[in-house]
């Protein structure tokens, strides 16, 4: 069974302030992530991360397929990073790291995933074929919506 780390930088031309507010929200999830994945939060909103917040999504990660995607907020240090990990879908192990710094012009934000696919030979078949072609995927989607977002402010 395979563990893999996804890592992804990117400029964002906008104050530290802004930034952390918009990433920092998960309300906003929806406006980063393609329309295509059918991401949904189902938990009760809340505009403010905290550590120890739960977050319940409906997502179809995968072949159109509905899952149940729970994550908690395990670790927020304001305007600097947080950290989600997945309790409940489906990857075997999920943690992923959200890093914000002060750029002049802006912020760099940094993103490491750390997973693990389920089923073992067969989930690192998978990663390999499908998986880290759709973390791609996803990470070009926010890219382009982060740099829209933020041009628009």
């Amino acid at each position: 069974m395979g563990f893999y780390q996804f890592r992804h930088k990117q400029f964002i031309p906008a104050d530290l302030d802004q930034v952390w507010e918009f990433i920092s929200n998960p309300a906003n999830l929806s406006k980063i992530t393609p329309g295509s994945m059918g991401f949904k939060i189902t938990s009760l909103p809340v505009e403010k991360m905290y550590a120890g917040r739960i977050i319940s999504y409906m997502v179809k990660p995968l072949f159109n397929l509905p899952t149940t995607w729970v994550t908690e907020i395990t670790h927020v240090k304001e305007k600097h990073y947080f950290v989600d990990e997945q309790r409940i879908g489906p990857y075997k192990m999920w943690h992923h790291e959200h890093f914000l710094t002060a750029a002049p012009g802006g912020v760099d934000m940094t993103d490491i995933i750390s997973y693990q696919p389920p089923f073992g030979i067969l989930g690192s078949i998978a990663n390999g074929l499908i998986i880290k072609r759709k973390l791609r995927q996803i990470f070009d989607f926010r890219r382009a919506a982060l740099k829209t977002i933020f041009a628009q402010k």
